[in-house]
């Protein structure tokens, strides 16, 4: 039965069919040598034929596994693909929130962020989670200065006004009843040189999201993921670079509109 079920799993699929068809070339001519029912030139024929499939298919198993041993080669070398490094977005970033105990978040507006992540940010510091955000200062001249790295350089309200929902969504996540100051928001008086976003990252398994900042374009940002077990140096610098831009952010406070901010 497991056979048959590999059998129709692999036939479904389009794999190891050439395998398949040797094996029934092999058992045909198998049975018709017993039997005699075939000439012995169209059995020598048959079984070259089948050599010759059989021999296809340990080439491109051969072409398969040197192909996989240079991409081993390739990343113990440092020889790593930027298209593979980097990546656009943060596909597994929710489902790595929803279980995270320890969160910390730089970025320059967090518009999208905070649009995408407050409920289940609200989620975990009522599950007691430790939340800690920190975006740029409407009150300074930040959104000038990030107004003229981007496409809009003569426009520094934009930023202006990208900021005013993040702060809303902020000042409910940290007046949430039940967050117990769980919350910590700061703003910085100027623009990060990269986002970050520190998920449980005193833990084995924790991991930092970088965005690579770029400048007066709109494509897009870059993002890599660091890990403890992986990449040693360079998570304790981005572990620590969250620290210093922490430090350098002032507390939200009553100013601000956040009564309940520590």
């Amino acid at each position: 039965m497991r056979f048959l079920r590999r059998l129709r799993d692999d036939l479904s699929a389009g794999e190891n069919l050439e395998l398949y068809v040797t094996a029934l070339l092999s058992l045909t001519l198998a049975v018709l040598g017993v039997f005699d029912v075939a000439g012995g030139k169209v059995l020598t024929a048959a079984t070259l034929a089948t050599l010759a499939l059989l021999a296809g298919s340990l080439l491109g198993s051969r072409r398969q596994i040197a192909d996989l041993a240079a991409e081993v080669r390739a990343g113990r070398s440092g020889e790593v693909s930027a298209v593979d490094f980097f990546s656009s977005d943060k596909p597994e970033a929710v489902e790595q929130v929803r279980a995270a105990r320890d969160i910390g978040i730089v970025g320059i507006t967090l518009a999208r962020t905070l649009r995408n992540l407050v409920d289940l940010l609200e989620q975990r510091a009522l599950a007691g989670a430790v939340v800690k955000v920190a975006l740029i200062d409407p009150t300074s001249t930040a959104p000038a200065e990030a107004a003229r790295r981007s496409t809009i350089a003569n426009r520094p309200e934009v930023y202006e006004n990208r900021l005013r929902p993040s702060i809303d969504l902020l000042k409910e996540l940290v007046e949430r009843p039940g967050a117990d100051g769980r919350v910590e928001v700061r703003f910085l008086p100027f623009v990060p040189a990269h986002g970050l976003m520190l998920l449980d990252p005193g833990r084995s398994n924790g991991i930092i999201y970088v965005d690579v900042y770029s400048h007066s374009s709109a494509s897009g940002d870059a993002v890599f993921t660091v890990k403890p077990g992986r990449d040693g140096h360079w998570y304790e610098h981005f572990q620590a670079e969250f620290e210093r831009v922490w430090e350098s952010g002032r507390p939200a406070g009553a100013g601000d509109g956040f009564p309940g901010a520590r």
